[in-house]
């Protein structure tokens, strides 16, 4: 065999060799955790929560330390801030997109307020939640989802339970002008107490105000024998102001602090309708990490209801301890 026949064959064998083991190639495996494109890919999760909350709001303060909690127990940045004004709490949105956070959690009690900031948002590629009000705007905005209570089925129980109660006719008192799920709370109301219904408009930051216009309310109709408030703050000076002209009426209200435990247990409240607050607090945070992790989406295009659960005599007890220690 001549020298260069043997050169060919050796040439021939090393290339079937390296054949036989480079193969196919393998299929790349993702990165691990990689998850929806976000504007904070890696590193802990930062979420901004931003509430229409007024200062001083012992309801927005359960949010706020379920947001917290959820974020101590997941390893998440949780930074809460709030504005009353739809205007200023719009600017808060737009602050936290330019500081490129890796999720959102806004209170919509002023949809349209809100529309063009949250709406940036998810075009930065921001997942959104919304909370407590603006269930109908909120998947036309492109949230993910919407955690809280329908207030039109809370409205229609409080209503339904001041009709069981054999009142005949009813004043709901609407605190913050504009909000959206006031409104639909009181027509709920409405259609669950099948009754007289009038609505009367306070202001909560002003509550001595407040309580003179529910007086007048309850002095110049004597037949009004039920009001409905709609915050917790406002129950207890619709309590003072029945008080004061000697009016039977019996006081209902949505929401839960220490003073409607205390007046449930007195018999001055008959009943709170209680979303449950602190789940609208904690339950976003957890839902955008599952999302930024997992690309979990919950709910299934529909809201997750924090309530109502109505809380009287019954259940005070139980459910006092934890709002006591600022959890319900």
């Amino acid at each position: 065999m001549s020298h260069r026949l043997k050169a060919a064959l050796v040439v021939a064998a090393g290339l079937l060799l390296l054949s036989a083991c480079t193969g196919p190639k393998a299929e790349e495996k993702p990165t691990a955790g990689a998850g929806p494109e976000t504007t904070q890919p890696s590193g802990p999760l930062r979420v901004a929560v931003i509430s229409h909350g007024t200062a001083g709001d012992a309801f927005w303060n359960v949010v706020k330390n379920g947001a917290e909690e959820a974020g101590r127990q997941l390893d998440v940045q949780v930074e809460y801030n709030s504005d009353g004004d739809p205007g200023n709490q719009a600017k808060l949105i737009d602050n936290a997109v330019a500081q490129r956070v890796g999720g959102l959690v806004v209170s919509m009690a002023n949809p349209e307020a809100l529309k063009t900031s949250i709406e940036n948002a998810v075009r930065a590629g921001i997942p959104v939640i919304t909370i407590n009000s603006g269930e109908d705007k909120s998947a036309g905005y492109g949230a993910l989802t919407h955690v809280g209570q329908n207030e039109t089925i809370a409205g229609e129980e409080a209503g339904k339970k001041f009709r069981e109660l054999g009142k005949k006719k009813l004043l709901c008192v609407v605190h913050e002008a504009g909000n959206v799920g006031q409104a639909q709370r009181c027509d709920g109301a409405k259609t669950g107490f099948a009754g007289d219904v009038q609505t009367l408009q306070v202001d909560i930051s002003n509550p001595t105000d407040a309580e003179s216009r529910i007086r007048g309310a309850v002095q110049t109709d004597s037949t009004l024998d039920a009001v409905l408030t709609l915050n917790s703050q406002v129950a207890a000076r619709a309590v003072s102001a029945i008080k004061a002209v000697g009016s039977t009426a019996q006081v209902g209200t949505f929401d839960l602090n220490t003073d409607v435990v205390g007046a449930i247990k007195a018999g001055d409240v008959v009943f709170a309708v209680d979303q449950q607050q602190y789940e609208q607090g904690y339950l976003p945070v957890q839902f955008l990490k599952l999302y930024r992790d997992n690309a979990n989406v919950v709910g299934g295009g529909k809201p997750v209801l924090t309530g109502p659960d109505l809380v009287d005599k019954s259940t005070v007890d139980t459910v006092g301890k934890y709002v006591q220690r600022g959890t319900r």
